[in-house]
């Protein structure tokens, strides 16, 4: 076997590797040679070092059982909310689908009010607005409400809905600017109109949009917004079917100038 001394240009030594003195005996102890792990090699500073542990644990007894105690309440608070949510929201659409078959049949006011047999929609709204069915039972008042004409009521119930499926939130949008517009409220339905569009815009919808946008606009006496509005159609979405009532209303715009 070589017997290559283990020097500064040894391939340690050129990575960095701290150089270790050995004795040249092989026979002779390692009690100089520093141990990787001092706890291990040393059972007095590993005793040592459990009682210092233990004596935190002593010192800081009240301290850690608040620690633990808030961390158990926080953990058997979010699964006791998580049930109470689920059940909440269960009994909610039981509420709800005598409300949402009335709503369907067009008895509006049985939908909204209730019919003496099951509560109406504003009932699952107000008693159960955190669920997903409260929530929804917003959407369907407010819908209930634009049919009667009651405008406001309307406007206060899609304003308390939220959804993330984008195309029902670009329809809340959508009616919200309708209610404006029957209030006399040009600009901001306009307004509202415009963010049903823009709201993850897609072809199939945001032109219909962008269509009561320039309508809106237009009532508003805000005609080069009404034409911003028609341009959108006619470049952003060349091939809806709007697109020929946009030039046609828009040329109309510019032939008043």
């Amino acid at each position: 076997m070589s017997k290559i001394p283990f020097t500064g240009k040894s391939q340690q030594a050129r990575q960095g590797q701290p150089v270790q003195d050995v004795s040249a005996d092989p026979l002779a102890p390692a009690e100089n040679l520093a141990p990787e792990n001092p706890l291990l090699e040393d059972p007095d500073a590993l005793a040592a070092r459990l009682v210092e542990s233990e004596d935190f644990v002593r010192n800081n007894r009240n301290v850690l059982l608040g620690i633990l105690a808030v961390v158990v309440l926080a953990v058997v608070g979010a699964f006791g909310f998580y049930y109470w949510r689920t059940t909440q929201n269960e009994k909610a659409q039981a509420t709800m689908f005598r409300a949402v078959n009335n709503w369907e049949a067009d008895s509006l006011s049985k939908a909204i009010k209730g019919d003496g047999k099951a509560p109406g929609l504003t009932t699952v709204a107000n008693e159960y607005g955190s669920t997903k069915a409260g929530n929804l039972a917003n959407f369907y008042a407010g819908v209930a409400s634009l049919k009667q004409g009651k405008f406001k009521e309307a406007l206060d119930y899609l304003e308390d809905f939220s959804s993330d499926d984008y195309l029902v939130q670009s329809r809340a949008y959508a009616l919200m600017g309708d209610a404006q517009l029957e209030m006399n409220k040009s600009k901001e339905a306009a307004d509202l109109y415009a963010k049903a569009a823009d709201h993850n815009a897609n072809e199939y919808f945001s032109p219909g949009y962008l269509l009561k946008e320039g309508t809106a606009r237009e009532l508003a006496n805000d005609n080069e917004g009404a034409i911003k509005a028609y341009d959108r159609i006619i470049n952003e979405f060349p091939t809806a079917q709007e697109v020929a009532e946009a030039r046609q209303f828009k040329a109309k715009l510019e032939g008043a100038k």
